[in-house]
């Protein structure tokens, strides 16, 4: 079990009575949820490319939490303001500075945070995509169980004058369970095990959320639509031949970083966008953009092929997949 310090996320506080339906317009999934919920997102422009890939949790019924990496903060504001309607009765702040995030990740992350807090951490009373206030020590926190290293686990929104203190107080507890720090090298190779997306290398704006094997978080019927919805429409109908798709090398002595050609069957078919060495699976994990050139990537026609990553002017077989190698079935992490 892990703590991660992931502070550097961007948080930007959605309000107002028109939240919603702006919100709704801008996100491809229906982010007209329950309070409480968590909704996975991508912000595309009108060609169905990515600007943006983040969370958005309901915290009331006109009060809403984007959460997007740090790096892409400035970016995803200036893309929100952009888009809301000038006559909205919407207000949007950037409240990164507010909280501190600490992620506790990993098996026993529910027996570690239940030892700490009267709230039922239980399957049961607090699902997977599900965010509430929980107290902490003498703080209360915003508790989201979500993740990006693909384990049970919660990120843990503390209000900033309150950070040391909850720090202090997890680390003092977590000795009992095993607790122990981890940085954003283990986050990348844990990240990459379970093929979660990186805005700015494995999709941006001129890759569409289809084309990076996204398509299942797109609400394609919500009332409104949203923006970039109609260049969509035709990419479902047809398919696309250029995709996102997971290597991992059969050796796992060499190591893969990005940028590394693909081969497949003696011809090249594309790159990798980012890449890491997987300590659960024991190799190198690449995720990595094919394409067919005659005709549509569909799963049977990325099985059939034989492939190899060039590294340093050599070529390793690799295996190539759409599905995550670890737990692609999800059940750890809604355990």
């Amino acid at each position: 079990m892990a703590l991660f310090d992931q502070t550097s996320f961007g948080k930007i506080l959605v309000q107002g009575r028109d939240a919603e339906r702006e919100l709704g317009r801008i996100c491809a999934a229906d982010i007209a949820v329950a309070p409480g919920r968590i909704v996975y997102t991508q912000w595309l422009n009108d060609r169905g490319g990515v600007e943006a890939d983040l969370t958005v949790s309901r915290l009331a019924e006109d009060r809403f939490m984007v959460v997007t990496t740090g790096t892409q903060m400035v970016r995803d504001m200036d893309w929100l303001q952009r888009n809301v309607a000038p006559d909205a009765h919407v207000t949007m702040a950037d409240v990164t500075s507010g909280e501190v995030v600490i992620a506790i990740m990993g098996p026993r992350s529910r027996d570690l945070l239940a030892s700490m807090t009267d709230a039922d951490m239980s399957n049961e009373a607090f699902p997977f995509g599900t965010v509430r206030e929980i107290d902490l020590g003498l703080a209360f926190v915003r508790a989201a169980r979500t993740t990006y290293v693909g384990e049970l686990g919660w990120e843990l929104y503390v209000p900033t004058e309150f950070a040391t203190h909850v720090y202090d107080e997890i680390v003092a507890a977590g000795e009992a369970f095993g607790l122990r720090h981890a940085g954003y090298h283990a986050l990348n190779s844990l990240r990459m095990e379970k093929a979660y997306r990186h805005w700015g290398h494995d999709m941006s704006d001129e890759d569409t959320v289809i084309e990076a094997g996204l398509g299942f978080t797109v609400a394609w019927d919500k009332p409104g639509g949203f923006i970039g919805r109609e260049a969509l429409l035709g990419q479902r109908e047809t398919g696309v031949s250029r995709r996102l798709a997971v290597m991992t090398l059969d050796d796992p002595e060499p190591l893969m970083y990005h940028n590394e050609p693909v081969w497949r069957d003696g011809e090249l078919v594309g790159r990798i966008t980012s890449a890491m060495f997987g300590h659960t699976v024991g190799r190198s994990i690449g995720l990595g953009y094919v394409r067919r050139p005659d005709g549509i990537a569909t799963p049977d026609w990325l099985a059939a092929g034989r492939y190899e990553v060039e590294i340093a002017t050599r070529r390793y077989s690799a295996t190539a997949s759409f599905r995550a190698p670890y737990d692609p079935t999800n059940a750890r992490i809604k355990a």
